[in-house]
């Protein structure tokens, strides 16, 4: 890693009094999240799932009074543009589970996109301004509850590195953030590049590291990237349980506790990351509740019931809460 200040532990944060969380019904102040799965789906389409979508809206409903019978009171939802959202539906959803659901903008990696899609968008800082102020549309102008606002960015890198169209869209999420203030997540493939991403969006781009959540960092048990990435001041998303073949549930613990023991245990963040319609916990997979109901408790094992209420409530409610224009 190249010596930026996204390495210097102490580095400046944004000013916390007044922030507040956007979710698909309006503003809420942080105390007013609750437990939180910080990294999910509730729609999700892509050509590098064929066949796999999540677009059954009673599907989503299901899951997501499962979640909140499990003790589950919000989701922060990563699908970005273009990639199946279906943010007219969101408001009903929230509103009818109970759970409080925050909608993404911003764009995953190009593999997601037809190569057209990509070259029409000429200014995707714009874009994401607009869906986090104005509203996600036009598609979605007609839906019945208005047109709900995101509440984050969701960008991507790649494996062990940055290409162009990581570097575009990351520099688009951090003229969108100097505009609203919005946090910006990131997709780590396989959990690689954090330092990489760190460097670009603390360091070149000047984005305070506490707005900036590195996801899918249990996919890459490298405790040394962990602990560098929690001293330069950014959230720790670790999410996907249940997949074995990415070393997730059975290092996560020794992950989190190794963290809370250098005394990071605020920069960590939990999720589901539900990808596709047969990993719900309605469809027979694991989904959302699996968060609280297997997860949970194998964490307090690890680092006690108070650190692990932190992660679920405190720290996501100060990781995507904002100083919104």
């Amino acid at each position: 890693m190249t010596t930026t200040p996204a390495t210097t532990p102490g580095r400046r944060t944004e000013p916390s009094a007044g922030r507040t969380i956007r979710t698909v019904l309006g503003d809420l102040t942080p105390e007013q999240l609750g437990v939180c799965d910080a990294h999910d789906h509730l729609f999700l389409a892509s050509p590098q799932l064929p066949g796999q979508e999540l677009a059954d809206p009673e599907a989503a409903a299901a899951e997501l009074r499962a979640f909140r019978a499990a003790g589950g009171a919000a989701m922060i939802q990563w699908t970005p543009h273009g990639m199946g959202r279906r943010a007219a539906e969101l408001p009903r959803l929230a509103r009818e589970s109970g759970v409080t659901v925050v909608a993404a903008t911003g764009l995953h990696q190009a593999a997601h996109y037809a190569p057209e899609f990509l070259a029409g968008l000429t200014d995707p800082a714009a874009l994401f301004v607009a869906e986090l102020t104005e509203g996600i549309g036009p598609d979605d102008a007609d839906a019945p509850h208005g047109r709900p606002r995101a509440g984050m960015i969701k960008v991507a890198g790649g494996f062990h590195g940055l290409d162009r169209h990581a570097r575009r869209t990351m520099t688009a999420a951090a003229e969108a953030h100097r505009a609203t203030g919005a946090a910006i997540g990131i997709h780590l493939e396989l959990g690689t590049g954090a330092l990489d991403v760190l460097d670009l969006l603390c360091g070149a781009l000047d984005v305070p590291p506490d707005r900036v959540v590195l996801g899918h960092l249990n996919r890459s048990p490298d405790s040394a990237v962990h602990r560098m990435a929690a001293e330069a001041g950014a959230y720790l998303a670790f999410d996907g349980p249940s997949r074995a073949n990415h070393a997730t549930d059975w290092r996560l613990p020794d992950a989190v506790a190794a963290l809370c023991d250098a005394g990071f245990a605020d920069r960590i963040l939990l999720g589901g990351d539900t990808t596709t319609a047969g990993a719900r916990s309605v469809n027979g997979g694991p989904g959302m509740p699996y968060l609280l109901h297997r997860l949970r408790p194998r964490l307090e094992l690890a680092v006690g019931a108070e650190a692990v209420e932190g992660m679920l409530r405190a720290n996501p409610a100060r990781a995507f809460a904002a100083n919104w224009p």
